[in-house]
């Protein structure tokens, strides 16, 4: 079986901000950007790569959930246990002296994890959860 991965979704909850957040800092390349009924899916990916995508949705949109459903959704959201992605670079440092210097939310600087990767933990405008870890 050859099974990839082809897109991940996360939510948004302002398109301009998830666009200045990974098409402007961390510089994904914007695939697709769609419009209905007054919101927006953003399909961003990492130049060189046009196979990964992340789509970025409205959130809690899907007509099969709820209200109560809907609800949990942003509350989760807007405390950043709703969604989150690994991202990897070959340069930790930069990559994190970048974000800090554009106000990222950071919530963990690069750190030494005692399971074996060195990383870094952000959140994006909509709260979601970004660790980014070292490869070489």
């Amino acid at each position: 079986m050859d099974i990839t991965i082809h897109s991940s979704f996360l939510p948004h909850d302002d398109a301009d901000a998830a666009l200045a957040f990974y098409r402007d800092l961390l510089g994904f390349e914007v695939r697709l950007d769609v419009g209905y009924d007054g919101m927006r899916w953003i399909t961003v990916g990492p130049a060189g790569q046009p196979n990964t995508s992340i789509v970025l949705t409205p959130p809690a949109v899907d007509p099969g959930i709820t209200d109560d459903e809907r609800r949990t959704i942003l509350e989760m959201m807007a405390k950043g246990t709703y969604a989150g992605l690994l991202l990897a670079t070959p340069d930790l440092d930069v990559t994190f002296d970048k974000l800090q210097a554009a106000d990222a939310d950071v919530v963990q600087e690069p750190t030494e994890q005692p399971y074996g990767v060195r990383d870094c933990a952000v959140r994006d405008p909509a709260g979601n959860l970004l660790r980014i870890q070292e490869v070489r």
